[in-house]
């Protein structure tokens, strides 16, 4: 097995592994979020550690580097959830929770009057 192959397999059993755990917590929001602040820390640990330390010195191992970077999708990025998309949902929940409590209301008052 050559290095790429060795590496890809390996990578392919940790991406099975994180979205193994991901399911398992599927609902729970705090280890979701622990899971996702760990990557996080990873990727920042991985770029600004061992990362920056391999970039190549010479022209060609830059250009070979760049090369990579675009025809492999571009740079990494782990994008964070927008607060207002979290509260986005909160407030659809808070709504659905809020006409359901009326309905429940309405019928109840209904059955009283009708007795």
């Amino acid at each position: 097995m050559n290095k790429s192959t060795d590496t890809e397999a390996k990578l392919a059993a940790i991406g099975t592994e994180v979205q193994t755990l991901a399911q398992r917590y599927q609902n729970d929001s705090l280890a979701l979020l622990a899971l996702l602040r760990c990557l996080e820390a990873l990727h920042r640990d991985i770029r600004e550690g061992f990362f920056q330390e391999s970039l190549p010195d010479s022209r060609h191992g830059f250009h070979t580097l760049l090369k990579d970077i675009e025809s492999q999708g571009g740079w990494p990025y782990i994008e964070r959830m927008k607060l207002q998309s979290l509260l986005n949902n909160w407030f659809v929940e808070d709504e659905q929770e809020i006409v359901s409590t009326s309905v429940k209301t309405q019928n109840a008052d209904t059955s009283s009057i009708s007795e």
